[in-house]
């Protein structure tokens, strides 16, 4: 469903983001953020025919890159408005990064969500100092709410993406990439409301004005992607990526974005859970979904980034565990490791058994077995049963279900997309 845009950030349409402006904020925050590493990947760069360096904002203290934003805003804030305090309308890494340099520099913080946040993330902001408010069922209600407070109270909202101190200081990642790196010509910028997108790229093109600038949003919420493109791609859905996931994005990120964007692609759900299993299983890192779109950008893209130098930022580690055991299972359903099978046999004893041992012919471990009896298409005396399974591969897979077949039974995949 597509959503209003929201009139944000107040004076956005004046503001202005330069090189100078990020190189200010880097000597501003130096030494109170993490100057996390890059790295090359050796196998994912042979995976996808281009040279990979990630840069792990993941390894932040509050693991994610939104700290240095929100440090940023924060330094520029006189006496006065640092002692009456800041408020903000987040549930997610912007509220933690605001949350702890605030309490850190002294400065109290009110966070504004909606009465829906998880619980975990409400204590994760309060456990780093932040005052927590739950007000409205969705953002946009927060988010009023947010504006309403900063009147009657007196606070200074900081914007969590459409704010040019906000964006400068996410552009630091940038700066910090390109000087571990020189010879990158590519950078792939997850995008959302636009505040990493456009600190990175003004930075990046300053430093290398032929530098590849790829802007990312998850396909389920184009919102930045509708607004560049002049498409009207619905919006909305439950994604993985929720750190991008905005109805609108930022006035003043948004111009700075049509100035800079080479290209700007879609990622599907599918290839996001693939790119933050793949980021788990070989670089043995953690990201969250909104993490993992640059290396889904890539894979999904191979012709356009064939032979290319690439910059990926890893933006941010916080996913909940629950949802990160799904997608790694959901991803072995993808690749042929594990399945359900559908399997109708005869309700008669030793049954279960003949097909047992098929599988222990074939090496495939049962995991769980299921006996459905009543909801079936089965005359009276059969039964289906669905058994899942550990394969070694998608080829052993196969052969299995080949030998079930052959032995005469009705044998089903359940589908994991």
């Amino acid at each position: 469903m597509n959503k209003p845009a929201l009139d944000i950030a107040p004076g956005a349409d004046d503001a202005l983001l330069t090189a100078a402006d990020v190189r200010a904020a880097a000597e501003r925050i130096k030494g109170a953020v993490v100057r996390t590493p890059t790295q090359y990947s050796t196998t994912l760069s042979a995976i996808t025919g281009a040279d990979i360096w990630f840069k792990f904002e993941n390894l932040q203290f509050t693991a994610a890159y939104k700290e240095r934003g929100a440090l940023n805003a924060l330094l520029q804030l006189d006496a006065e408005r640092k002692a009456r305090g800041v408020i903000a309308a987040s549930a997610g890494n912007h509220a933690q990064g605001l949350s702890y340099h605030g309490t850190r520099l002294g400065v109290p913080v009110t966070i504004v969500m909606p009465k829906t946040t998880p619980l975990v993330k409400v204590m994760q902001t309060e456990s780093v100092g932040g005052t927590v408010v739950l007000e409205g069922e969705s953002f946009d209600e927060a988010y009023a709410h947010a504006l309403k407070l900063e009147q009657e109270l007196g606070l200074t909202f900081i914007h969590p993406f459409d704010d040019p101190h906000v964006a400068a200081g996410q552009g630091t990642v940038a700066l910090e990439l390109l000087e571990d790196v020189p010879e990158i010509d590519t950078l792939v910028l997850p995008v959302g409301g636009g505040g990493l997108g456009s600190g990175m790229g003004t930075i990046a093109r300053d430093i290398r004005p032929d530098i590849k600038l790829i802007g990312v949003e998850a396909q389920l919420y184009p919102s930045m992607y509708n607004l560049l493109k002049g498409t009207s791609l619905p919006i909305g859905g439950d994604t993985l990526a929720e750190g991008i996931a905005v109805f609108a994005p930022g006035k003043f990120t948004s111009k700075v974005l049509r100035g800079l964007l080479d290209e700007f692609l879609l990622v599907s759900e599918p290839k996001i859970e693939s790119a933050l299993a793949l980021l788990l299983q070989i670089e043995k890192t953690l990201v969250e979904g909104a993490g993992a779109t640059g290396l889904a950008a890539v894979m999904d893209n191979p012709d356009l980034f064939k032979g290319r130098k690439i910059g990926i930022v890893l933006s941010g580690g916080n996913i909940d565990t629950r949802l990160l055991a799904n997608v790694l299972l959901r991803d072995l359903a993808r690749a042929g490791r594990l399945a359900r099978l559908k399997i109708g046999l005869q309700d008669r004893a030793g049954a279960l058994f003949k097909v047992a041992k098929v599988f222990h012919e074939h090496n495939v471990n049962i995991i769980e077995v299921f006996h459905q009896r009543i909801f079936t298409h089965l005359p009276a005396k059969g039964l289906v049963t669905e058994i899942e399974c550990e394969a070694r591969d998608r080829e052993q897979l196969e052969t299995l279900v080949a030998a079930l077949r052959r032995e005469g039974y009705e044998v089903k995949q359940v589908e994991t997309d």
